[in-house]
């Protein structure tokens, strides 16, 4: 008796485990009739096969291994019969894949029936083809597929097209194949037919270049009339959605003619009417409507277009702006950040609508409306929108200030017309959001104040007002209390008044009395307690009157659980009572902080983790890239450890000017012994000078815990890095009143070796001149001249180099980074190699030149193996 023959029907499998009110009773049913399936598979039972299958693909649903029932979808494809066989395709299409190998076993059924007399199997076969194709069944059934594009029956036209998309990417050898086959579909009247045939279309010119010539000189016309009458056609029921006709032809054809047009302008030219046709003929009140405008605004901004056409565009986004469905905002606004690059002036009529859009309640289109307005931001307009952003700050919502402030500050510090109005905006954000406002800003804003030496009065007497409305922004705080510290006798006294303020009333304890509220108040944290312990050192000089009141503020943190505020407070507590004498010269006035060496740091500081440096000709730190890593490609024979690389001293050691980045470490024996002895000589310049390690003196005294190194993922290559400012041996010599032993003598320069032309092109000459020191056979001192053949100027010009592991390279500023025309001048950079290897291995090096020709970026390539063999 058959097993099976009483089994459960598919019906009633899923109401048993529809109705299992827990996970192990739906188990408990599932293993039976798994069990029951099996013992079926076993008997190679023929009448159930077709039900037992069924219910495996809903098991399989259900996330259960079904896979011992893979060979009973292969028998049941192989039956004669279509009821069979569609579950067999079925089962095919759900319980396996295309890494199946079982798969291989179906190739040859398929063929048959690709080739069935009956027309409704043959689209069973293209369907699962179209689903699980592997590369060998692409090339196997192609031919097939390509005979069915002609067949009579438009669905299965249709379906060998679709079935061919998958091919031609499974194989995109066998794309030249279907293009023939595609012309035909594209002037099909059926528009299941024309649609797949578009589609195809598409794969076919994203696939391959000449496809796409070839359909922009045969179709491009044909496309375009086909669109219009698809525009232009009457009420179709068959085809109306929303009163559109046909919407997913539309934007079939908008996204094919898209492809065409992009890069060809005669193309572009014969779709321009129709693309202005569909823009303005289209309704917008639909959804399906709105899909359309959207991909014909798309088209527009893709092909080579007419300013014109680009207007109307971005005025049908700038309607979208207005909708009321959020998903329409949200691609409007991503498409204009792309139209910003394309017609800036046609995206700024727009600008009252988006910047209402940050002020949407939906935070994704507050975000994205924000990030397009800091793009149309420029000086003219820097002002008014400023002006809006910072109104908007006083309202916006706690999770959105945080981003809402970065772009404001970055926006004031970029596009700002003078200082004044800097520190007007900064300070009014400052007060509103200062909580939010990241330290390089408010570092940033103090460089600027004491650079606006004539705006000292001003600035210190705006933070005194602002502190007294808003002294729980702690960002605000801090640079209130360093000007008051700094400043306070010019709030005082009214000093450097400015015609549009109104003068004010401010005493000497006024202004004590913001440093000790800010000292006592519980928010501040230890950075701003210890601002405040200096700006009151610094008072109780400028204030004398008030020093005793000062002394005893100070005093009161000597009991203080934080170390640091316990040290400052004795410290500063001594200065005032017993170090009257030196207090004034102790707390002068702060020296003008220069900008553009703060930028600088600033610059170098943020770089990415395991980026090597190298210096520019003008002695800034340029990070070393992924392009970079893409043009160096010198192997090292030897592994060693990449030399890691500081991200930079923080603004406390700009001011303080300790610590210096590290020195790349040399690899071999003699650093690994290197003893403390040494490493003290080397802190003091005494005696011979050990090798360099990265792990120096003045990192042991970097103030920054924040900076941390990193190592290089670039096993095999050590770039350049800019060298650290480093204190002169004399001078520290005079420091220690002449003690340790005395400099050696000045020898001469060693073996001279021939000068190299190291690099030549048409334009540009690169010339090595060689020299050693005695005693240090594997340093070599490289001298670089870069000469100009050319009569014109090269400007930013930055030469960059890499080597192997086995050498480390250590780059000096280059004397300029301009390079006059017709050899009239040139610029020296001087190099420093160390080969470990030497005496076994010969330098050699990959460089890199780049500079501006005509404001365009030059790019110049190479490779040195010439040097000197015994260098």
């Amino acid at each position: 008796m058959n097993p099976f023959s009483s089994g459960t029907r598919l019906r009633d499998m899923i109401r048993a485990i529809r109705a299992c009110k827990t996970a192990a009773e739906e188990r408990a049913v599932v293993r039976k009739e798994c069990a029951l399936i099996r013992a079926a598979v076993s008997d190679n039972d023929n009448g159930y096969r077709h039900r037992n299958l069924a219910q495996l693909m809903f098991i399989h649903m259900l996330g259960y291994p079904t896979h011992f029932g893979q060979m009973e979808c292969l028998k049941l494809i192989a039956a004669p019969g279509f009821p069979e066989k569609r579950i067999g395709y079925l089962g095919l299409m759900l319980l396996l894949d295309e890494r199946q190998e079982v798969l291989m076993l179906v190739t040859n059924s398929l063929k048959q029936d690709l080739n069935h007399a009956n027309q409704y199997i043959v689209g069973l076969a293209l369907c699962a083809l179209g689903n699980i194709c592997s590369a060998e069944m692409a090339r196997d059934l192609a031919p097939e597929v390509e005979r069915l594009l002609q067949f009579r029956d438009p669905n299965i036209r249709k379906k060998a097209a679709l079935c061919s998309i998958r091919i031609v990417k499974k194989v995109p050898d066998l794309a030249e194949n279907f293009v023939n086959p595609v012309v035909t579909l594209l002037k099909e009247k059926h528009h299941g037919v024309l649609l797949t045939g578009i589609q195809l279309c598409t794969e076919l010119c994203n696939l391959s270049e000449e496809a796409l010539e070839y359909f922009r000189k045969k179709c491009t016309e044909g496309l375009v009339k086909v669109l219009k009458d698809v525009v232009n056609s009457s009420y179709a029921p068959e085809y109306d959605i929303s009163g559109i006709a046909d919407p997913f032809l539309h934007i079939r054809l908008l996204r094919l003619l898209r492809v065409l047009g992009h890069g060809d302008a005669d193309a572009s030219d014969s779709m321009n009417d129709i693309l202005a046709q569909v823009a303005t003929k289209t309704e917008s009140n639909k959804n399906a409507g709105n899909a359309i405008l959207y991909e014909c605004v798309e088209t527009i901004m893709s092909i080579e277009d007419v300013s014109g056409l680009r207007v109307l565009a971005i005025n049908i986004l700038g309607r979208f702006l207005s909708n009321r469905d959020n998903n329409i905002r949200y691609v409007a606004l991503n498409m204009l950040m792309k139209a910003v690059s394309i017609d800036d002036q046609a995206v700024q009529r727009h600008r009252a609508t988006i910047l209402e859009c940050v002020k949407d309640s939906d935070a994704s289109i507050r975000k994205r409306a924000l990030e397009l307005v800091y793009l149309l931001m420029n000086e003219t307009n820097v002002k008014a929108l400023a002006k809006e952003l910072i109104d908007y700050l006083q309202v916006s919502d706690q999770d959105f200030k945080g981003d809402l402030t970065a772009k404001i500050c970055s926006i004031v510090e970029k596009l700002s017309p003078d200082k004044i109005w800097y520190i007007d905006q900064m300070l009014k954000v400052l007060s509103e959001a200062g909580n939010h406002v990241k330290d390089e800003v408010w570092h940033a804003l103090i460089v600027v104040i004491t650079n606006a030496s004539n705006l000292h009065g001003y600035t210190v007497r705006s933070l005194y007002k602002a502190i007294q409305k808003s002294a729980d922004q702690a960002t605000l705080v801090r640079v209130a209390v360093w000007c008051i510290g700094e400043y306070g006798d010019m709030l005082v006294n009214n000093i450097g008044m400015l015609d549009l303020e109104d003068p004010i009333t401010v005493t000497e304890n006024d202004a004590v009395d913001v440093v000790e509220l800010a000292i006592k108040l519980h928010t501040s944290d230890l950075t701003t307690r210890a601002m405040c312990l200096i700006a009151l050192l610094k008072l109780s000089s400028r204030f004398p009157s008030c020093s005793q009141r000062i002394k005893n503020i100070v005093t009161q943190s000597k009991g203080s659980l934080l170390l640091e505020l316990q040290q400052r407070s004795i410290e500063f507590d001594s200065i005032i009572e017993k170090h009257q004498n030196i207090r004034s010269a102790l707390v002068e006035r702060m020296p003008v902080l220069d900008e553009a060496t703060f930028s600088g740091r600033k610059t170098g500081s943020i770089l990415a983790p395991a980026v090597s440096t190298i210096n520019s000709a003008s002695g800034v730190a340029i990070s070393a890239a992924a392009p970079l890593v893409d043009f160096i490609d010198i192997g090292a024979d030897e592994p060693s450890a990449a030399p890691p690389t500081s991200s930079g001293g923080n603004f406390l050691q700009d001011l303080l000017d300790v610590g210096t980045s590290p020195i790349p470490s040399q690899s071999g024996k003699t650093e690994a012994q290197r003893s403390g002895t040494d490493v003290l000589l080397d802190l003091l310049s005494i005696g011979p000078s050990p090798p360099q390690n990265s792990s120096s003196a003045p990192d042991l005294l970097s103030l920054s815990q924040d900076n941390k190194t990193s190592v290089s993922p670039l096993d095999s290559l050590s770039l350049a890095t800019v060298p650290a400012v480093q204190a002169s041996s004399t001078a520290m010599m005079d420091l220690l009143d002449g003690f340790g032993p005395s400099p050696p003598p000045t020898k001469d320069n060693g073996p001279a070796y021939p000068p190299i032309v190291a690099f030549e092109s048409s334009s540009l000459r690169l010339t090595f001149n060689f020299s050693k020191q005695p005693g240090s056979p594997q340093e070599t001192h490289i001298e670089a001249d870069f000469t100009n053949k050319s009569s014109d100027v090269y400007t930013n010009f930055i030469f960059q180099a890499a080597v192997p592991k086995f050498l480390q390279l250590h780059l000096e500023p280059a004397s300029s980074n301009t390079l006059p025309g017709n050899g009239t001048g040139a610029i020296t950079q001087k190099l420093r190699v160390t080969n470990s290897q030497h005496g076994k291995k010969s330098i050699v090096m990959r460089i890199r030149i780049s500079y501006k020709l005509n404001n365009k970026d030059v790019l110049e390539e190479g490779q040195i193996s010439n040097f000197p063999r015994d260098l």
